[in-house]
């Protein structure tokens, strides 16, 4: 799927078309989880490799909390995601992340005005690998496994989100690369859908902190907030 400039009298037409996609691809994701039931203790989370691409945030709703460019880094555990710049919609988030998950510190920036925000990062949970102590639920078919270039093979890993006492379910291709991953709690059910991705780092700058963000002081986290990638866009 490419992403380009839509013509302004077609604009609400491929919104449109684009939520009734997604909101599509969240039903078969749902159905999928819900009947992937073959379990098999031998299978041990894998972890993706280094991966750019792009990510949607989508609600069970068919609402588009974000879609943009992301850059992970699986080794030294970073994240940059961009969002609202491929494919800007009235209801995506505006948002420049640049995540170190063992340190424990983000980033939230804005290159326009040459400033940023530096937190702590209490939960490192991520859609773009696959926690350890996740559990393996079944191998599925996506499509048509009989005709060439019609299906996609992959693994249904699940797992529980202790700070927001929800779950997860992740679907992996059996290279590890990351497809969709639903977060649902009592509150809230997100998915994230990863794209055109590719197992490289294009543009390793895109990693490092911004110079005028160098030096800038930890903000102090309010109590009872919890600050992780997934909570950006809930």
């Amino acid at each position: 799927m490419r992403f380009g400039l839509f013509l302004p009298s077609r604009t609400v037409f491929c919104d449109s078309l684009w939520t009734r996609k997604m909101y599509a691809a969240v039903t078969l994701f749902v159905f999928m989880c819900l009947t992937a039931t073959t379990h098999a203790d031998h299978h041990q989370p894998c972890h993706a490799p280094n991966m750019t691409g792009f990510m949607s945030v989508m609600t069970l709703k068919g609402e588009i909390r974000a879609h943009g460019a992301f850059t992970y880094d699986s080794m030294g555990k970073k994240l940059r995601f961009r969002s609202n710049e491929s494919y800007p919609t009235n209801t995506s988030i505006g948002l420049d992340l640049l995540m170190f998950f063992d340190e424990g510190i983000f980033y939230e920036i804005d290159s326009k005005n040459q400033s940023c925000e530096k937190k702590t990062l209490q939960c490192t949970q991520h859609p773009l690998d696959i926690p350890d102590d996740a559990t393996f639920a079944a191998t599925v078919n996506s499509g048509s496994p009989s005709i060439e270039g019609e299906g996609l093979k992959g693994n249904v890993w699940t797992g529980s989100m202790p700070d927001t006492k929800g779950r997860y379910s992740m679907f992996v291709t059996m290279g590890c690369l990351p497809i969709t991953t639903l977060y649902f709690s009592e509150s809230t059910t997100v998915l994230f859908s990863n794209m055109e991705i590719e197992t490289e780092i294009k543009d390793p700058d895109l990693l490092v902190v911004p110079s005028f963000c160098v030096g800038q002081p930890v903000e102090e986290t309010p109590e009872g907030t919890v600050n992780s990638f997934l909570n950006e866009f809930v």
